[in-house]
């Protein structure tokens, strides 16, 4: 049981210890090796993401806990870190040193990613972020850009950028590299499912991209046609719906 408490520094490192325990427990050898054929580091316990997600239903939000977890270096710990951060509460510099730090796309693409897309600092920080040199770095830039997307009202979306986006993809997504072209894939698919106003354009660049090719490493992991995948959300009469959060 977690026994959570607040207001000084020692007491957070307290709380720290007692969660890297929890992950202890909940970690398993079968899930630790899943997780390594994903491209986890060590150190890591082997939690499922259905029990951090309970760990993260009994802690709530913490963006102070988040930050010292996150530090760690513990995969586990640093996903669990991005489901109880504060969006509201996290600093641009807090997202940089974190996009920095998640060199496991898990982390990256998926809490580092979806935090700042919740937060107000995603579409500036994802614009820099894709014009990063580091593979990682700019896979999460397009990976917040379309979690953008797929959580903003369309008022709060600059789309006259989006035109730009879309282009720079359809250039260059084939010689991106591995994972940025994961995350540009998923950009287009985005733009296709929650802009009803570039859903053409989206398909088209789709059409053009065709088939992109990523190396999912020793995993049963397929990349989404970005076609099927709008036509899809098209015939559902979904296209426009949002997203409640991006952090899953």
């Amino acid at each position: 049981m977690l026994i959570l408490i607040h207001y000084t520094n020692q007491q957070t490192i307290m709380e720290k210890q007692e969660v890297m325990e929890a992950l202890a427990g909940y970690g398993s050898e079968s899930t630790r090796k899943t997780l390594l054929r994903h491209g986890a580091t060590e150190p890591l316990d082997g939690v499922k993401v259905a029990d951090l997600k309970k760990l993260a239903k009994k802690i709530k939000t913490d963006h102070r806990l988040a930050l010292a977890l996150f530090d760690s270096g513990h995969a586990d710990a640093m996903y669990l870190a991005g489901l109880i951060a504060n969006a509201d509460e996290v600093s641009p510099e807090e997202l940089q040193h974190w996009a920095e730090a998640a060199e496991w796309y898990m982390v990256g693409e998926y809490m580092v990613a979806g935090l700042a897309a919740e937060s107000p600092h995603g579409w500036e920080l994802g614009k820099q972020w894709i014009d990063d040199e580091r593979e990682h770095v700019a896979a999460i830039g397009w990976a917040t850009l379309g979690g953008w997307l797929s959580y903003r009202s369309n008022e709060e979306i600059d789309t006259s950028g989006m035109h730009h986006l879309l282009k720079r993809i359809s250039k260059t997504i084939h010689e991106s590299p591995n994972r940025v072209r994961y995350t540009m894939n998923n950009f287009v698919i985005a733009t296709g499912s929650y802009m009803p106003d570039l859903l053409a354009e989206a398909k088209a660049v789709a059409e053009t991209i065709g088939k992109v090719s990523v190396n999912m490493g020793d995993t049963a992991c397929k990349v989404p046609l970005a076609t099927d995948y709008i036509a899809k959300v098209e015939n559902m009469g979904r296209v426009g719906k949002k997203r409640p959060y991006v952090r899953c």
